[in-house]
């Protein structure tokens, strides 16, 4: 996964890991959206969108490893200090919502990333790895897809036939084979023939 996100941030800007991005805070700020719709008004009646929640949590990730990139650590570096991380660290237990704040808070504080507190959202959020490794590669590819579909440049449609790709590709991802060594190959092929189906022909 580190090297699908250094692969997709080398496609933005090529030196990307030098920039100094702020990644933490487009983490926090997508813990903000994922509250949202896990609901927190105690003053109306809230039902939790989990698979939203979920979605929020592989963003979450995207930016997470991101930021986990610097001072020129290789990605054997950094998936090492990942490993010692969640070692050290017993699962809280924690509810959807503490462990958000927890997450949030940690990035606010450090204004880096905590791969432990992630996987504190991740339990309680109902994520294993497994499906944390499947959801992220689609959300990955996907976002591949976009940027060799004109996402920069704005000329990509985001909306398939009255859905976002987004919900397209939740579809397409659950009948494959998440184990296929091609399994993010065969992501891109499906993508590309329904968004030549259903955008590139209307």
């Amino acid at each position: 996964m580190l090297t699908m996100q250094h692969s997709m941030n080398t496609r933005v800007h090529e030196n990307w890991a030098e920039q100094d991005f702020a990644w933490y805070r487009a983490a926090w700020i997508e813990c903000g959206e994922l509250i949202e719709h896990y609901g927190y008004k105690w003053w109306k009646k809230q039902v939790p969108d989990i698979e939203q929640v979920r979605l929020e949590v592989i963003d979450i990730w995207h930016f997470g490893l991101s930021a986990l990139f610097h001072d020129g650590k290789t990605i054997e570096q950094i998936a090492q200090e990942i490993i010692a991380d969640l070692e050290a660290h017993a699962p809280t237990g924690f509810g959807v919502l503490e462990s958000t704040e927890a997450l949030a808070l940690h990035c606010l504080q450090t204004r880096g990333f905590s791969p432990s507190r992630f996987r504190d959202l991740m339990l309680a959020s109902g994520l294993d790895f497994d499906s944390l490794y499947t959801a992220y590669v689609g959300k990955n590819v996907l976002n591949f897809f976009r940027q060799d579909h004109g996402y920069k440049d704005g000329t990509y449609v985001k909306n398939w036939a009255g859905r976002e790709d987004n919900e397209h590709l939740a579809e397409l991802v659950a009948v494959m084979d998440h184990g296929a060594g091609d399994f993010a190959e065969q992501v891109y092929s499906a993508l590309r023939l329904r968004y030549v189906e259903l955008v590139l022909v209307e």
